[in-house]
């Protein structure tokens, strides 16, 4: 009988708390929606499965053991967590690159007055990290890794987070990308909130083609101007500016297939499942988290709002308007945010096709939050 009793100890059944019960509702809540909505399902999906895996007791899969010289007292997902992103911190510029690879600089080319609505749109990372500073419960590295979560750009905010905290790593991720989902929900209101029914039917003109020694010149340029200004941030802007340049060289295409298919796809399988396995339910069921739930809401709404409210001040002063709607795609959300922004617009007006313009503050906003990444880390590592 001792034996028996023994043996019910060391299930996962008796070790269950209803912190991961919690959890376990959160990871299908997150699979639901891949699967059902269709809402980001490249992230949400994997680290549904992975919130699963951390939660399931005694697995020892998101162990690790650095005193053992071989590593086999280490879980599979500890193993991958040490090495990609606490140590190497490799996953992220992957994806980056893989995103370069996909990412056409065209609208930002044709207007680069929306290079300024991408750069907008990041103040909610700033306000959100002093929000974070003033509640007292956060250091200040803590305070830049929520507050990037403004940025509602996932591998940056993996990126920062495993540098300047890493014990906020899975929360914080989970917390963009789940920010990053909802944005159909999140910012049309708050566009319609900021915006007139007239400046909402603003029909701008269509993009012109941009020659292709421009589309190779612009990345290099970028790449050399930002990294010489902030050099932190040259993981994530190196990989995401060489990724464009392999794809617009036309010259490498086999290169360019890998990066934007196998290599984003491996990483995106890897990182996702790992962010997940960080969120054990005992260790992140706290006021800690539900403020990080709050500031990062705070900092990615007012994003959206600042970029629609820079757009609405630039036309008093421009002969072609802006339509404003185009601000809130600053967030760094590719490309849900752009879309979002089309849709609102044919909303109001079924001929106003804004998808393209507003991919400009869109890719702004991924390269201004890498950039504010890699700001944080100059000051504060």
């Amino acid at each position: 009988m001792d034996l028996f009793f023994d043996w019910i100890i060391t299930t996962g059944f008796y070790n269950l708390t209803w912190e991961n019960l919690i959890m376990f509702i959160l990871a299908f809540f997150f699979m639901f929606l891949a699967i059902k909505k269709n809402m980001e399902s490249y992230e949400l999906l994997p680290i549904g499965l992975g919130i699963i895996i951390a939660n399931l007791p005694l697995t020892g899969m998101t162990s690790f053991d650095a005193t053992a010289g071989v590593h086999q007292s280490s879980g599979l997902f500890g193993v991958i967590f040490h090495y990609t992103l606490s140590f190497w911190n490799i996953l992220p510029p992957i994806i980056f690159l893989g995103l370069g690879a996909i990412t056409d600089f065209t609208p930002l080319i044709n207007n680069p007055k929306t290079l300024l609505l991408g750069a907008a749109a990041q103040i909610g990372i700033f306000v959100s990290f002093w929000g974070a500073s003033l509640t007292g419960y956060f250091s200040l590295q803590e305070a830049a890794s929520i507050g990037i979560i403004g940025g509602a750009d996932g591998p940056t905010t993996i990126f920062l987070t495993s540098n300047l905290a890493p014990d906020l790593l899975g929360i914080t991720a989970v917390i963009a990308y789940s920010y990053m989902a909802a944005v159909a929900f999140i910012q049309p209101p708050i566009m319609k909130l900021l915006t007139t029914k007239s400046e909402r039917n603003i029909i701008m003109k269509n993009l012109t083609p941009v020659n292709n020694k421009l589309k190779i010149l612009f990345p290099n340029i970028a790449m050399f101007l930002i990294i010489l200004i902030v050099p932190r941030s040259a993981p994530l802007i190196s990989m995401f500016m060489i990724g464009n340049i392999l794809k617009e060289s036309n010259v490498v295409p086999r290169l360019v297939d890998a990066a934007s298919n196998e290599l984003i796809n491996l990483s995106t399988i890897f990182l996702m499942i790992t962010i997940g396995t960080q969120l054990n339910g005992p260790d992140v069921i706290n006021i800690e988290t539900l403020l990080i739930l709050g500031l990062g809401l705070i900092a990615f709404a007012v994003g959206s709002g600042s970029g629609i409210l820079l757009a609405k001040f630039m036309n008093l002063f421009l002969k072609d308007k802006i339509n404003p709607l185009i601000g809130s795609a600053g967030v760094s959300a590719v490309p849900m945010a752009a879309r979002i922004s089309h849709h609102v617009g044919q909303q109001e007006n079924p001929k106003n096709f804004l998808l393209a313009h507003a991919m400009g503050p869109n890719v702004a906003g991924v390269i201004g939050s890498a950039v504010i990444a890699g700001l944080f880390l100059s000051l504060l590592n």
